[in-house]
C-alpha cells in the first residue's frame, strides 16, 4: 500500500477561509467546487484548457488574482486551468488559490494516476500564508466528521460536533443538505443547543462515499445569524465487498507450439470498495487447472495486472499430443493486495490450444482401384487419407488434385467434407474399344499452407488404377439428324434416303436391324435390312404434322447382341411448296341499305395456304356477271384485298354474287365462292335485314343453273 497524506490533513486543508461579508448574507463567497478529480494524460499540452474553476467573492470579484502550487500551471481570468509547457509528470495533488480584497478560498485538484513528485507540504502551501488578505473571524467551527461504514446497533450515536463561541443566548444550530431534508432525508440531526451531530442509521460507503451538509446559526424565528458553513461527512470504507469478475465468460487461445511467455489472455475483478485503499487492490492466482496433463503449471497469471502467460516449452503445447486441447483455469481474485485476510472471487479462464497445420496428409495407401462400366458417369471410387491436424480446420481439410493421367479431362475429385475423402469421378463417359485401362496420379494438399518446417512428402501423392467395363452400346445413326428436301405430292413409293447407323462396339461383330419409332403422318417406310426409307403416302407440305415446312421421323437401329442395344436416329424432310391449294375468300356475307348513298359494300379478302409465289397478288373477278344484270362492281385495294360495291340503289332482298379469285402460282389455281349480300331496310337508325324478301339471283346465276338442269337430262 502506497503511503498517503492523512486523511484529515487533506481534509482540513481543503476547508474554507472566508472573509464573509455581512451586508450578503444569501452569498456564499468561494469557490463553488472545490474538489476536482482528473485522469493523468500522457501530457499537458501548453495553453490547452484542462478545467475550468468558478470563484465568487459575492463583491464582483474586483482585483481577482489566481495562485497554482505547480509552477508549470496557471488559470486565466476566465477560470480555464491550462499548463504553461508541454509536461507530463506533475505530481498527485494541484491546488489553486484564489483571493480578492474581500474573500479568498482554495480548490483541490486529485490527479488520478498521477505520481509523487520531490517538495514539501509546507512549500506548496507557503503562499497561503504570506497571503495580506484580511480575514475576518467566523465564529462557528466545524470539521470534517468520519463514520466508518456498516456500524452496528444503537442508533442514534453521535459522530461529531458543531461549536460557535461567539453564539447569541437563545440561537440554535439547523442542519441541512442531503442526507437531512433532501434525499435520503433523516440520515444525520444535530442538536439544536449543543451542536452535537449525529447518524440515525447504518452507512453503505459504496451507496454514497461523502455528504456535504451545511450549519448555521437561526434567532428564535428561524432567522439565519450565520452561515450556512460546508460540513463534510466522510465514510469511511470497510472491506465488505468481494472481487467479481465481470466480463465473462472468459476465453483465450493459443497457438500450439507458441513461445514460453505467450500471452493468452488477461482477466481483472472489480471490487466496489475504495480504490484508494487496500480494500480493492487486487492480487490474482490460478486455484487450478484442468487437465493437470502434461503439467500441471502450463500457465501463470501476473498477480497484479491479471496476464495469462504459458510457461512449458513449446515442445508441450503440441496439440496433436495433448490429452485434451482445451483447459479450464479457476482464477482467483483476492483483495487486500492478496493477504490471508482479504474477501476472494473466482471465475473460470477457458484457453484453446489452436491448431496450426503442421501435418501433412497422407494416403492410407499408395495405389487405389476403381472398376467403371463404359458410358456411365458418377463417383467411382473415394481416396481415403489421415491427418491429424484440427478437423475443424484448413489445416485438416484436404484438397485434391489429379496431376497426370487425365489429358481428356474425363476425371473430376472432389472432397467430401465430412470424411474429408477423395471422390473421384467420371464426368465424361468412358469408351472401351478406345481405352480400356486409365491410370491416374493425385495429389492431396490442406487448405491452410504448412508451416515453413514441413512439407508435402511421397505419401501426399497416390496411384488409381481404372479398368474400363465393355458394355453392349447402341447403334448410332450419322449423322444425326438426318436431313432431306423434297417436293410435296411426290409420287407414293419415292425414296428418300437410306440411313446409316454403325456399331460402337466394333469387336463384337453384330448385325444392325431398321424401323421406325414416330411417324405421325403415317407417310414413311424403311427397309429393316439395309435402311432405305422410301414413301407410302403423298407428303403435304399443308398437313398439320408440318412445322414450319419441316416433317419429323424417328427411327431405331436394334443390334443383335444379348441384350439387344437400341439406338435412336431423327429424320427432317423439308417440304418444298407446290401450288395445290386454291385460295379462298373472307368475309361470305354482307350487309347494304337499300337507300344507302355510299354503294360500296363490303372488302374482300383472300388467302392461300401455299407459299409465296404460289399465293398474292390476288386477282378478284366477279364470275360471268350476264351484261343485263350489271349491277355489280368489284375493285382491287391491293395485292390481297377488293372492293365490291353496287352500282344504283337494290330493292331490299338476298343477293348471291359468285366471285373468282386466281392466285400467282404456276400454273394458277382459282376458286369460286357465293359472297351473300342483304340489301336491308334502314329507316330512322334502323336496320332491318329479317324480311328481305325473295332470294334473288343474278340472271348469270339463273343461267348457269339452267345448263345444269339441262346436262342431267
Amino acid at each position: 500500500m502506497q503511503p498517503r497524506t492523512p486523511l484529515l490533513l487533506c481534509v482540513l486543508l481543503s476547508q474554507v477561509l472566508l472573509l464573509t461579508s455581512a451586508e450578503d448574507l444569501d452569498c456564499t463567497p468561494g469557490f463553488q467546487q472545490k474538489l476536482f478529480h482528473i485522469d493523468q494524460p500522457a501530457q499537458f499540452i501548453e495553453d490547452q484548457a484542462i478545467l475550468n474553476l468558478t470563484f465568487n467573492d459575492c463583491k464582483g470579484n474586483n482585483k481577482l488574482h489566481y495562485e497554482v502550487s505547480s509552477p508549470y500551471f496557471k488559470v486565466n481570468h476566465d477560470g480555464s486551468l491550462v499548463a504553461l509547457k508541454n509536461i507530463s509528470a506533475v505530481g498527485k495533488t494541484l491546488f489553486v488559490h484564489a483571493r480578492t480584497p474581500h474573500a479568498e478560498d482554495m480548490a483541490e485538484l486529485v490527479i488520478v494516476g498521477g505520481k509523487d513528485i520531490q517538495g514539501s507540504l509546507q512549500d506548496i502551501f507557503k503562499f497561503a500564508r504570506t497571503s495580506p488578505v484580511p480575514r475576518q473571524k467566523r465564529s462557528i467551527v466545524v470539521s470534517p466528521i468520519l463514520i466508518p461504514e456498516n456500524q452496528r446497533q444503537p442508533f442514534p450515536r453521535d459522530v461529531g460536533k458543531v461549536v460557535d463561541s461567539d453564539r447569541p443566548e437563545g440561537s440554535k444550530f439547523r442542519l441541512t443538505g442531503k442526507g437531512v431534508d433532501q434525499e435520503p432525508k433523516g440520515i444525520f440531526r444535530i442538536n439544536e443547543n449543543t451542536g452535537s451531530v449525529s447518524v440515525t442509521r447504518t452507512l453503505d460507503r459504496e451507496t454514497i462515499a461523502t455528504y456535504q451538509l451545511f450549519v448555521e446559526t437561526t434567532d428564535v424565528s428561524g432567522k439565519t445569524l450565520e452561515g450556512p458553513v460546508p460540513l463534510e461527512v466522510i465514510v469511511i470504507d470497510q472491506n465488505d465487498n468481494r472481487p467479481i469478475f465481470r466480463e465473462g465468460p472468459y476465453i483465450g487461445h493459443v497457438m500450439e507450439g507458441s513461445p514460453t511467455g505467450t500471452t493468452v489472455m488477461r482477466m481483472t475483478a472489480f471490487d466496489a470498495d475504495d480504490p484508494a485503499t487496500d480494500n480493492a487492490l487486487l492480487r490474482y492466482n490460478i486455484r487450478q487447472q484442468t487437465p493437470d496433463k502434461p503439467s500441471p503449471n502450463m500457465f501463470y497469471i501476473d498477480p497484479e495486472k491479471g496476464d495469462i502467460v504459458t510457461v512449458v516449452s513449446p515442445a508441450l503445447l503440441d496439440r496433436e499430443t495433448l490429452e485434451n486441447p482445451k483447459y479450464e483455469l479457476i482464477i482467483e481474485a483476492q483483495d487486500m493486495a492478496g493477504l490471508d485476510v482479504g474477501l476472494t472471487g473466482t471465475a473460470t479462464a477457458t484457453i484453446m490450444i489452436d491448431d496450426k497445420n503442421d501435418h501433412p496428409p497422407k494416403f492410407t495407401k499408395k495405389e487405389f482401384q476403381a472398376t467403371v462400366e463404359e458410358g456411365a458417369v458418377g463417383v467411382i471410387v473415394n481416396l481415403t487419407v489421415e491427418d491429424k491436424d484440427d478437423p475443424t480446420t484448413g489445416a485438416w481439410r484436404a484438397v485434391y488434385t489429379i496431376i497426370n493421367g487425365n489429358p481428356g479431362q474425363s476425371f473430376e475429385i472432389h472432397t467430401n467434407p465430412q470424411t474429408n475423402e477423395g471422390m473421384l469421378s467420371v464426368v465424361k463417359p468412358l469408351d472401351y474399344e478406345i481405352s480400356a485401362f486409365h491410370t491416374l496420379l493425385i495429389k492431396v494438399e490442406n487448405e491452410d499452407p504448412l508451416v515453413p518446417d514441413v512439407s508435402y512428402g511421397p505419401s501426399s501423392t497416390a496411384t488409381v488404377h481404372i479398368t474400363v467395363l465393355d458394355v453392349n452400346e447402341g447403334p448410332v445413326f450419322y449423322p444425326d439428324p438426318m436431313m432431306v428436301t423434297r417436293q410435296e405430292n411426290i409420287s407414293v413409293g419415292s425414296v428418300l434416303l437410306t440411313v446409316n447407323a454403325t456399331d460402337p462396339d466394333s469387336l463384337q461383330h453384330q448385325t444392325i436391324r431398321y424401323s421406325i419409332y414416330k411417324d405421325p403422318a403415317g407417310w414413311l417406310n424403311i427397309n429393316p435390312i439395309n435402311g432405305t426409307v422410301d414413301t407410302t403416302a403423298v407428303l403435304d407440305r399443308e398437313s398439320p404434322f408440318v412445322h414450319n415446312s419441316v416433317y419429323a421421323a424417328l427411327f431405331l437401329a436394334i443390334d443383335s447382341g444379348n441384350p439387344p442395344a437400341t439406338g435412336t436416329g431423327t429424320l427432317l424432310i423439308t417440304l418444298e411448296d407446290v401450288n395445290d391449294n386454291a385460295p379462298f375468300i373472307y368475309p361470305t356475307v354482307a350487309e347494304v341499305c337499300d337507300d344507302a348513298k355510299n354503294l360500296s359494300v363490303v372488302i374482300l379478302g383472300a388467302s392461300d395456304k401455299d407459299l409465296h409465289p404460289n399465293t398474292d397478288p390476288f386477282k378478284f373477278e366477279i364470275h360471268k356477271q350476264a351484261v343485263p344484270d350489271k349491277v355489280w362492281k368489284i375493285s382491287k385495294i391491293n395485292n390481297t384485298h377488293a372492293l365490291v360495291s353496287l352500282l344504283q340503289n337494290l330493292n331490299k332482298a338476298n343477293y348471291h354474287l359468285p366471285i373468282m379469285v386466281t392466285d400467282s402460282g404456276k400454273p394458277p389455281m382459282t376458286n369460286v365462292t357465293d359472297l351473300r349480300i342483304q340489301v336491308c331496310s334502314c329507316k330512322n337508325s334502323k336496320v332491318d335485314c329479317n324480311a328481305a324478301g325473295a332470294l334473288h339471283f343474278s340472271a348469270t346465276s339463273v343461267l348457269l343453273a339452267s345448263l345444269f338442269s339441262l346436262a342431267c337430262l
